[in-house]
């Protein structure tokens, strides 16, 4: 369902190292208490990751950081106090290779079409999804830069393709590719991938498709496994599908 990717190279003779295997590397992963952010940060850590988590449950939040030995600051990153909090911390670790922007909102449950949907709940979604990415991208550039680091934004089949009543979320996520494009095309020496993970297992999809039976939709740990291969072979700027990797 997800649209096919372009691809930004990286300078010629760039002498960038791949993920796998290392270790003394740190990463802020938002959204990271359950679903994808969660089996992606018990990826990392295995990999022997630092890590730095964040999401708006607190509980569900320690519990992880707890099983993967990480710092965990719980907030809502829409919050320009705890996005502070977020930056403070990374420079407190001493440093940033990696920034996975995954905390998203679902919007208006029920999904509602576009000629009823509240542009309260609207705007409070594109300051999620959107907004609190590119300001911690903002914020954390210098660290990236200093390490030649990457940047992973999680976006959606929702972004490219016209699925009634998800015109809200999707908008969100059209706006974070293309920020993530031209971040690519301004920042030549990091890594800048936007990947649609594609349907997985989680409760906002169980939110967003109430009554829905789930059972054969893939679990996140999947799209986990294939986000490690861009990872590992530090594949060039660009828009990815999780089924394509």
């Amino acid at each position: 369902m997800s649209a096919g990717r372009g691809r930004c190279p990286m300078p010629d003779g760039a002498d960038v190292p791949t993920v796998k295997g290392m270790t003394d590397k740190t990463a802020l992963i938002t959204g990271a208490s359950r679903g994808l952010g969660l089996a992606l940060a018990t990826a990392l850590a295995k990999d022997g990751w630092k890590l730095i988590i964040n999401a708006r449950g607190g509980a569900d939040l320690s519990k992880a950081a707890q099983g993967l030995g990480a710092i965990a600051l719980a907030g809502d990153v829409a919050d320009p106090w705890h996005r502070d909090a977020l930056i403070g911390a990374v420079e407190d670790a001493g440093g940033l290779d990696l920034l996975v922007n995954n905390a998203s909102a679902l919007g208006a449950v029920p999904l509602q079409t576009l000629d009823a949907y509240p542009l309260e709940q609207l705007e409070h979604t594109f300051q999620v999804n959107t907004l609190a990415p590119l300001a911690l991208i903002q914020g954390l550039l210098p660290f990236l830069r200093e390490r030649r680091g990457a940047i992973l934004n999680i976006s959606s089949d929702a972004a490219v393709e016209a699925y009634p009543t998800w015109g809200g979320y999707g908008a969100t996520k059209a706006a974070l590719d293309q920020l993530s494009k031209v971040l690519a095309a301004e920042e030549l020496a990091l890594s800048v991938w936007w990947v649609d993970p594609g349907e997985m297992r989680t409760r906002m999809l169980a939110e967003a498709m109430p009554g829905e039976d789930l059972s054969e939709t893939p679990p996140p740990e999947d799209a986990a496994a294939a986000l490690l291969r861009l990872l590992d072979t530090r594949a060039p700027s660009g828009r990815y599908r999780v089924a394509d990797l």
